[in-house]
């Protein structure tokens, strides 16, 4: 009699935990799909959800920076950083970039309604740029999403560790080799090559081989383990500087 009802409780269990199983990773994977585009979001709302370009410079940009205007102003990352420490990140020693604004940091684990109310406050001005499920991605990425890149990049020297060169050459020849060509070149209408980017801004890269492209169909490395994200990186530095 054990026996018989040791295997019914086994076998109740296995049907528990496969329909567990089988209701988490959706979950999962709707939830890190919500994130990633957050994180596009955070990089240029206006290109994800195809709005126009803002043509006005933002008004909570700084007039003592002349260096950029009109819609690039109104991107998250241009305030608050590829690095999202704003003024106490790598946008504190920038030129172009330099505002002033502290981070998104302070945000990580906050509220989700709490965060909307700020995107939509009077210093941010986004409450008729986009919508409800706009606003939850982007304030999911806000409070989840962020990953501290200080654990990996040297604000100051810009170098970067944790990353296996040859490990991430394998990752990159079959994940984004296919749009990126092997020498990181490609396509064309990029401003700079791969090895040039992870030279000059590191965060940067890190932030898109996380939650990919705007307007384009560039796959989010997120849901993946992110010694994958570092591994890559590393590959990326050994790839040529010149387009």
């Amino acid at each position: 009699m054990r026996s018989i009802l040791t295997r019914v409780f086994s076998s109740a269990l296995v049907a528990v935990f496969a329909t567990i199983a089988f209701m988490s990773a959706p979950a999962l994977a709707q939830d890190e799909g919500a994130i990633a585009r957050g994180g596009i979001l955070y990089d240029k709302w206006y290109g994800v959800i195809k709005a126009p370009k803002p043509d006005e410079t933002h008004p909570a940009w700084p007039a003592s920076n002349t260096a950029k205007n009109g819609a690039t102003t109104w991107r998250c990352k241009s305030c608050h950083g590829w690095d999202y420490k704003g003024v106490d990140g790598a946008y504190g020693n920038s030129k172009s970039y330099l505002t002033g604004i502290k981070g998104i940091d302070g945000m990580a684990g906050a509220d989700l309604d709490a965060i909307v109310a700020v995107l939509k406050n009077d210093t941010h001005q986004l409450a008729d740029e986009m919508d409800e499920g706009d606003f939850n991605d982007l304030a999911m990425f806000v409070s989840v999403g962020q990953v501290d890149m200080s654990q990996y990049i040297d604000t100051t020297t810009k170098a970067f560790s944790g990353g296996n060169a040859e490990a991430g050459a394998n990752y990159f020849n079959t994940l984004c080799s296919q749009c990126h060509a092997k020498v990181g070149n490609l396509p064309k209408d990029m401003p700079e090559s791969f090895g040039s980017l992870m030279g000059g801004n590191p965060w940067e890269g890190m932030h898109k081989i996380l939650n990919g492209q705007p307007s384009e169909a560039m796959p989010a490395l997120r849901a993946l383990d992110i010694q994958i994200t570092l591994d890559i990186m590393a590959h990326m530095a050994t790839l040529p500087t010149e387009m």
